[in-house]
């Protein structure tokens, strides 16, 4: 984690990391001011709130209350050595809790990850560089193995080099990453979480047998969505990038819709258009891109290549941000090894689809074929011995795909995890299905697996699918776990030999394709100096479904956001067209005003917070329309989960409006105990918003100059990077 520190007045110090500022100083007696604790102070405290977060993990997951559990630390100096210090942590147990649980707890406390590292001893490296955002080396820089290096099937450079080069890439531009977290908790199974030191928003998982093979693929998926510009997908790229010479990609083409809205006649070709299409209800305004937000400039465009013919056709980016997420994107060593992993995935969750969706029963892998993977025995192995059951299933549908599947079953709570992985390999697939089981995830994760159902339209419904394409934590059925398969095990190969392998294998996946009569559109991607590409499969390889680019589309955002950026500079005639718009369109009143607007703000502000209900009850106080604000109050508290702060505040409004809007009581005669209970500075809030004095209480002003954003604009500056690259590079070739 990246940590910036700032030189206040006299010796008090400003730390800014994520979204968090902390403010140190020190005591007066060492000529500090005492405004804030020192930073030893939060080094000492650091320890005691990590153990304590052990502990509160522990009872969550067991139900145990924690309102009579109480946790100190105290630190034991030794007096010829102050560096030398005992840190002695107590914690006080209600008597009716079990032995067993009292184990459980201190052994919690001894996880923390403060005493860990502490323990371990980390390592300082001090340094002077010319200047802090310029020097982007990689964090993660993998020492050159002597000789060959590490290889492993299906790439085509060692994993030591394949690291080097995409670290390479990365700091050359200028982005900082830092591993943020490591996982290894069965035998050959690891996992890691990588990010931009600057922009925490641009993160990926990575995954392997190996820390060397997981890092490699947490590079490259990190590297393919900058390619893709995943990171920045429903989001508002700021005026400039709206009005600069190209928003995306230089290569993009922008269309005007027709005098009647019509879809312009250069965008997709006739195979597209029925698929996408087949109604006549999709609109050129449904096309419009969320993140210029430009509608003057028309319809933004990208070019990809029809595989059946080599035509250039052109593809809304707005209609891939709605449907496709990020299937369907790779980077690799060469193009033809990100073309392998490109149609991996695709195959993995269209093949998991079809399973899902038909309820279809799966064959077990023989024990006779798994031996031939001692590895991969190994891993599932520690799973069992935490009594976790596993099965292995041959997802390929009869060697009709290289897919595979393995199984995890919590008998603790009932959960199952069903985690499907592809590649031409039989063994690689299964590996991917295993490490993708535990990415990210400690035994205690494991927890939180849903439960298998006979209730066929839970598995069905998309979001389901859409819950298994994120993180594989979807529903399945009991269906799949029956005795009786509907196809017999294939003990499958798509491989081939020699240093044209990944080419070969590229060419037979798209065979497989072709045969199933799908057309598939490529576009690559050689700006930032890696292989990567992206490869669309209509009616095949989406995510959500096919009519959300009508009924559910990001960019609805360009009918809110400016109105909502610019709130306290509108009228009331404005605010009454806004709050029309927001009936309107009959959102979800617990939809997030981040996910509605496409701007990440600060988790810790009101407007990180704020949702579409909160933000109709401000206007209809903006407004005076005081019984409006009454009703919306009501529903705001009886599903709040908003801070315990904003909470009370709505409590106060409650009471206030009540009084207000009643003809027999007086505001003055419950006010000074309102106050009492409620405290000065939050009732002049409350009573300034409903007499029209004080409008958008908490929400600080901002316009779409995104001023005080501080989040979202880290987020802009990452995909300038990218933007100044893809520049330079079509500059180079000019």
């Amino acid at each position: 984690m990246e940590i910036k520190v700032n030189f206040l007045d006299n010796l008090r110090l400003e730390a800014k990391f994520d979204d968090f500022t902390v403010i140190a100083d020190q005591p007066i007696r060492y000529k500090g001011d005492g405004s804030a604790p020192g930073p030893f102070d939060y080094f000492l405290a650091s320890s005691a709130l990590c153990a304590a977060y052990f502990v509160k993990l522990y009872c969550q997951t067991r139900d145990i209350p924690t309102e009579n559990i109480r946790l100190s630390q105290n630190n034991i100096v030794d007096p010829e050595n102050r560096y030398n210090q005992i840190f002695k942590i107590q914690v006080e147990l209600p008597a009716d809790i079990s032995e067993k649980d009292r184990i459980g707890i201190l052994r919690s406390i001894d996880r923390c990850t403060v005493k860990k590292v502490v323990q371990t001893g980390p390592e300082f490296v001090i340094e002077v560089v010319d200047n802090l955002d310029a020097d982007a080396q990689a964090l993660l820089l993998a020492p050159q193995a002597q000789g060959e290096g590490t290889r492993i099937e299906g790439k085509d450079l060692p994993l030591e080099q394949t690291i080097a080069n995409m670290s390479a890439i990365l700091a050359g531009l200028g982005m900082k990453i830092e591993i943020a977290s490591w996982r290894n908790i069965v035998p050959n199974v690891w996992s890691l979480h990588i990010r931009d030191a600057h922009s925490q928003m641009c993160f990926t998982n990575g995954k392997g047998s190996s820390k060397e093979s997981a890092l490699a693929s947490a590079l490259g998926e990190f590297i393919e969505r900058l390619n893709c510009n995943f990171f920045y997908n429903d989001q508002f790229w700021g005026e400039e990038i709206a009005n600069a010479d190209y928003v995306h990609y230089p290569e993009e083409r922008w269309f005007q819709p027709g005098p009647n809205d019509e879809l312009p006649a250069d965008i997709l070709d006739d195979y597209c258009l029925d698929i996408y299409n087949p109604d006549g209800e999709l609109r050129g305004s449904h096309l419009y891109d969320t993140n210029s937000g430009n509608t003057k400039r028309g319809i933004c465009s990208l070019p990809f290549v029809r595989q059946s013919d080599g035509e250039v056709v052109y593809f809304p980016s707005n209609l891939i941000e709605n449907l496709y997420l990020s299937n369907g994107m790779a980077a690799g060593n060469t193009l033809a090894e990100a073309q392998v992993q490109c149609l991996s995935e695709i195959f993995e969750r269209a093949v998991k689809r079809e399973i899902l969706e038909n309820e279809l029963t799966l064959p077990d892998v023989p024990e006779h074929v798994l031996a031939k993977y001692p590895g991969i025995v190994a891993g599932i192995k520690g799973l069992e011995e935490q009594g976790f059951p596993v099965l292995v299933k041959d997802a390929s549908l009869g060697g009709q795909f290289p897919v595979m599947c393995v199984t995890l079953m919590n008998p603790r709570t009932g959960g199952v995890f069903a985690s499907f992985g592809a590649h031409p390999s039989f063994h690689v697939a299964l590996e991917r299905s295993l490490t993708e089981l535990l990415q990210g995830r400690s035994f205690e994760g494991l927890n939180d697996l849903p439960r298998p159902t006979f209730e066929s339209h839970a598995v069905t419904e998309p979001n389901n699918f859409v819950e298994h394409f994120i993180d594989s934590s979807g529903v399945v059925s009991w269906r799949f776990f029956s005795a009786r398969s509907d196809y017999d095990f294939v003990e499958w190969d798509f491989t081939y030999q020699g240093a044209d392998a990944n080419t070969q294998e590229a060419a037979t996946l798209f065979g497989i394709l072709e045969d199933l009569g799908k057309e598939v559109y490529m576009a690559v991607y050689p700006h930032l100096g890696a292989n990567a590409c992206r490869i669309l499969v209509p009616d095949y390889s989406e995510i959500y479904p096919l009519d959300d680019i009508i009924w559910d589309n990001t960019n609805k955002a360009l009918l809110f956001r400016e109105d909502i950026l610019n709130l306290h500079r509108l009228t009331d005639k404005q605010l009454k067209a806004l709050l029309k718009r927001l009936d309107d369109s009959e959102l979800d009143h617990y939809t997030d005003i981040t996910t509605l607007i496409g701007i990440e703000f600060d988790d810790n502000t009101v407007w990180g917070q704020l949702t579409i209900l909160e933000l109709k009850l401000l206007i209809s106080l903006a407004l005076q329309r005081l019984e409006d604000a009454q009703d919306l109050v009501g529903e705001f508290l009886q599903f709040n989960d908003n801070t315990v702060e904003r909470g009370l505040f709505y409590q106060a409004m409650n009471a206030v409006l009540e009084v207000t809007l009643d003809d027999e009581l007086e505001l003055a005669d419950f006010e000074p105990n309102f106050r009492r209970m409620f405290g000065n500075e939050r009732m002049d809030a409350v009573i300034g918003s409903v007499d029209g004095s004080v409008r958008f209480y908490g929400l600080t002003p901002t316009s779409m100059k995104l001023e005080g954003l501080d989040k979202h604009l880290r987020l802009i500056d990452s995909y300038k990077k990218l933007h100044a690259a893809r520049g330079r590079a079509v500059n180079n070739i000019g």
